[in-house]
């Protein structure tokens, strides 16, 4: 008999520290150091640099079964890069295609604001984080639907702001970097740098807004629901599974 309680597997969470190494240590190490003509050549090294993100890219998606909005933009502009380096398309047209992507997250997001299912939603306030439904249903009981409303709106421009200040960043950082012909060791070697730079100069910024944004959606969640923040923030299987106190009973 199926256990009416049982619900589908939830999906594994990504490492953090296999998607850096993917997606930025490998590909940086093979541009700076492996690109010249003793080693892969120009070409072969941006190559297998791209290879790496888009072979982690599949194989996440493979194994969780899961991907995002931002998930497939990022699987892109990979695509697009290897894409502008085989054809050796200048250092303006890769500042333009770094600045258009966080540019187009951040009018979606914008755009999505009056929609049924904003993109903040799966952002910042997604059932990975949150405990959605103890959420919702505290709102439904305090009639505060309203005021969630406006929190998810002050979120959603906070999250477009920090995507369109990534756009100008990225833009002027790849303008300011890539000078060298393309398809040259010289050029990737310029690649390997804006994707270490990237890291201090936009990321980390744009992560620091991003967080607080949440902050402020976890702030005013506080506020409308009258739950703790242990409370609104999704526990871990190990702490559910966990059985109260009192019913941890001595045996006779």
């Amino acid at each position: 008999m199926t256990d009416p309680t049982a619900t589908t597997p939830k999906p594994k969470p990504e490492n953090l520290l296999v998607n850096l190494i993917c997606n930025v240590a490998l590909p940086t190490a093979i541009l700076a150091w492996f690109s010249g003509e003793k080693w892969l050549g120009p070409r072969w090294g941006l190559g297998v640099a791209l290879a790496f993100p888009v072979a982690y890219g599949l194989h996440d998606f493979a194994r969780r079964r899961r991907t995002n909005f931002v998930s497939v933009i990022g699987f892109a502009s990979v695509l697009i890069s290897g894409g502008f380096g085989l054809m050796k398309m200048d250092g303006f047209w890769f500042a333009v295609k770094d600045a258009a992507l966080p540019g187009i997250i951040g009018v979606a997001v914008f755009a999505s604001i009056r929609s049924k299912n904003p993109l903040v939603r799966e952002l910042l306030y997604n059932p990975q984080v949150i405990d959605v439904e103890r959420v919702d249903r505290r709102l439904e009981e305090r009639g505060t639907r309203g005021e969630f409303d406006r929190l998810l709106r002050e979120a959603s421009y906070l999250l477009t702001v920090s995507f369109l200040i990534s756009a100008v960043l990225n833009y002027f950082l790849a303008r300011y970097l890539l000078r060298s012909p393309p398809a040259t060791e010289a050029f990737n070697g310029e690649l390997a740098r804006m994707h270490w730079l990237s890291w201090p100069v936009i990321i980390l910024p744009s992560m620091a807004m991003m967080m607080f944004a949440l902050w402020r959606l976890l702030g005013g969640l506080r506020g409308a629901t009258g739950l703790t923040l242990d409370e609104i923030l999704k526990a871990p299987p190990e702490k559910k599974a966990a059985p109260p106190a009192d019913a941890r009973g001595t045996g006779s």
